[in-house]
């Protein structure tokens, strides 16, 4: 998770770069990534044992797409251009709470006081780091709109950690993700044919390609290969918590680019922010209290 979140991180500048350029749109970037990753993936299923999923799967899969690829980064993509980028940065700090609250009505798991602190330890100190690098918005004001859209993409992947957890338990990272990619591009291409077709590529020099190189291949390819392996060892909220991975990674990559300075409080935010981590880790699951609920009734039964 920390590898899929840190290629997360780094996309933040990288992909503002290629978007600086005024040649690719939101939507193409969101297009090459997917149709990118969907290819990727696919030569990649080449050079591993091939696995059949059953019908009923391959249904939950374009499901696991529309929720965890599609709504998520369609949805932040335009709500990004209606509002401001501190606003959307604050808004995906919701993401652990939304997955914790989700996980706790529909995988029953409990919501102990050490998660509580975890969680509100992590936002803290991403919102402490969004707000000490970003003190003014750009220019660009905040709108509800906007915000309520980069929200309902923090929502939609929340589901996605919650209620897929089980399918991708069942199959690799390489099927599970060119199937889910091959209905993500899909579902996208009708939407921005035109822009594709109207593309003038001679315009892409060779840092805007090696930038949606970068991109394709490093935050979208590896991240999502790397994202199922985390979600089958780890419990949703937890999965969610390395969330607050990201505004660190591009907080390093602005310092070391010149656009940001170090100070103490991003000592503390990164402090708190895993430590935010290592509490909902150590949390226990509702496995583990059910476990220590029937040991405890053996013990007390013994007695008796």
């Amino acid at each position: 998770m920390i590898g899929a979140e840190t290629m997360w991180g780094l996309m933040a500048p990288v992909g503002k770069f290629v978007l600086s350029g005024a040649v690719i749109t939101p939507l193409l970037m969101t297009d090459f990534r997917m149709i990118g990753a969907a290819c990727l993936f696919w030569i990649a299923s080449c050079f591993t044992k091939q696995e059949h999923v059953n019908h009923k799967d391959m249904l939950s899969m374009f499901f696991a797409a529309l929720f965890g690829i599609v709504f998520n980064q369609g949805s932040y993509i335009f709500g990004l251009g209606m509002t401001s980028p501190i606003n959307a940065s604050i808004v995906t700090t919701s993401l652990p709470i939304l997955t914790m609250i989700i996980a706790a009505l529909y995988l029953r798991e409990p919501i102990t006081g050490k998660k509580l602190l975890g969680v509100f330890m992590g936002a803290v100190g991403a919102l402490l780091l969004i707000l000490s690098g970003q003190p003014v918005s750009g220019g660009q004001v905040g709108s509800i709109w906007g915000d309520l859209l980069c929200l309902f993409a923090q929502c939609c992947f929340s589901l996605y950690l919650v209620f897929f957890k089980g399918l991708i338990g069942r199959y690799s990272p390489i099927t599970l993700m060119k199937w889910m990619f091959t209905y993500a591009s899909i579902c996208l291409i009708p939407f921005s044919y035109s822009q594709i077709v109207q593309l003038d590529w001679s315009l892409l020099d060779y840092k805007l390609i090696v930038g949606l190189v970068m991109v394709v291949f490093c935050a979208t390819f590896i991240s999502y290969l790397l994202i199922p392996i985390g979600q089958k060892n780890l419990r949703p909220t937890v999965t969610s918590m390395y969330n607050y991975v990201q505004p660190i990674v591009a907080s390093i990559v602005a310092i070391v680019w010149g656009m940001d300075s170090f100070n103490f409080l991003k000592i503390i935010a990164v402090i708190l922010v895993f430590s935010g981590v290592f509490f909902v880790t150590q949390s226990k699951s509702r496995a583990q209290m059910e476990s220590y609920q029937r040991e405890l009734e053996a013990k007390q039964n013994k007695l008796a």
